[in-house]
């Protein structure tokens, strides 16, 4: 759930009426374009979703008599949507703000034009509002790619991702990483608000990224590309030298690409992850050096 006044704050919206009405609760992240609401079917109105009013509504709603405007308007803001919000080029009729008023519906007002508005308003609401996973790890950006750092507790993956920050690549969130799938296929990675921009190291202690680097170490949300697991290397063991072995990790409905590297005294982890965050890179524009590789020897050994 979030409230109005949040969202006014976030989204820099103005709000026309009574001051009480921000602290109205949303809890849906799907908009309400009222088409036939106006036409006076109100059958599946969700009172649940925010109302976005347009210049083709506000066209519409022009078409009606005086009298039916009062009527359809009073019986959309009787069923006490959290809030109305327009678009840059809608004038706003004075009913909105009455019956806003009367029904405690905030009536507010936005720079953006509607398609804009509507894009920004879903892609906010569904980051706010959808299911959260938290996970231990770092999560950094590396080249552009998103790349979560796990692995057990002592491991060294803030020590990693320190060494990455040194580096030129940004850090998203350390320790404690919340997700939310912005759709299938797509993890979003972000830090929780007392942690952001924070990095503990074992010895030293809590380090702010942006005091130490500066703002560019630092990001505030990340699609999770590649998942690097960090564990100490076991003899008995058989790990992957091709990298032909495709592993991969669920988060909610969506699969992540996921890599193990074994930690032992003198390999440079923080090499190995950016080179395995390259790697992944180079995989996703279409070109994979293991598959080429099997394919080169496969030919040799047939004697083509």
């Amino acid at each position: 759930m979030i409230k109005v006044k949040n969202i006014v704050k976030s989204l820099q919206l103005v709000l026309i009426n009574n001051k009480k009405t921000m602290n109205r609760i949303v809890e849906s992240d799907l908009l309400s374009r009222p088409g036939v609401e106006l036409a006076g079917f109100f059958d599946f109105f969700d009172s649940k979703r925010i109302v976005l009013i347009g210049s083709k509504e506000a066209s519409f709603l022009n078409l009606l008599d005086s009298d039916t405007q009062i009527e359809r308007l009073k019986e959309l803001l009787q069923n006490k949507p959290p809030c109305i919000i327009f678009s840059k080029n809608v004038e706003i009729k004075k009913e909105f703000i009455s019956f806003g008023n009367q029904y405690n519906v905030a009536i507010l007002k936005s720079e953006n034009r509607t398609t804009a508005l509507s894009y920004i308003l879903y892609e906010y609401l569904h980051a706010k509002l959808s299911p959260k996973k938290t996970v231990h790890g770092v999560l950094v950006d590396i080249h552009g790619l998103g790349t979560l750092i796990i692995g057990k507790s002592g491991i060294g993956k803030s020590e990693t991702a320190l060494e990455l920050i040194k580096r030129g690549h940004l850090l998203i969130a350390d320790d404690r990483i919340d997700l939310f799938e912005s759709s299938k296929g797509s993890i979003v990675g972000f830090a929780p608000e007392i942690t952001k921009k924070l990095i503990e190291v074992r010895g030293i202690g809590i380090i702010n990224v942006v005091e130490m680097f500066g703002a560019g170490a630092f990001r505030e949300d990340k699609k999770i590309r590649l998942v690097v697991e960090l564990e100490k290397w076991n003899e008995e063991t058989v790990y992957d030298r091709l990298g032909s072995k495709k592993q991969y990790i669920r988060y909610f409905n969506s699969e992540i690409p996921k890599i193990v590297i074994p930690v032992l005294p003198g390999r440079n982890v923080a090499t190995l992850v950016e080179t395995a965050a390259s790697n992944q890179k180079l995989k996703y524009l279409g070109y994979d050096a293991s598959t080429k590789f099997i394919r080169a020897v496969t030919k040799k050994a047939k004697g083509e």
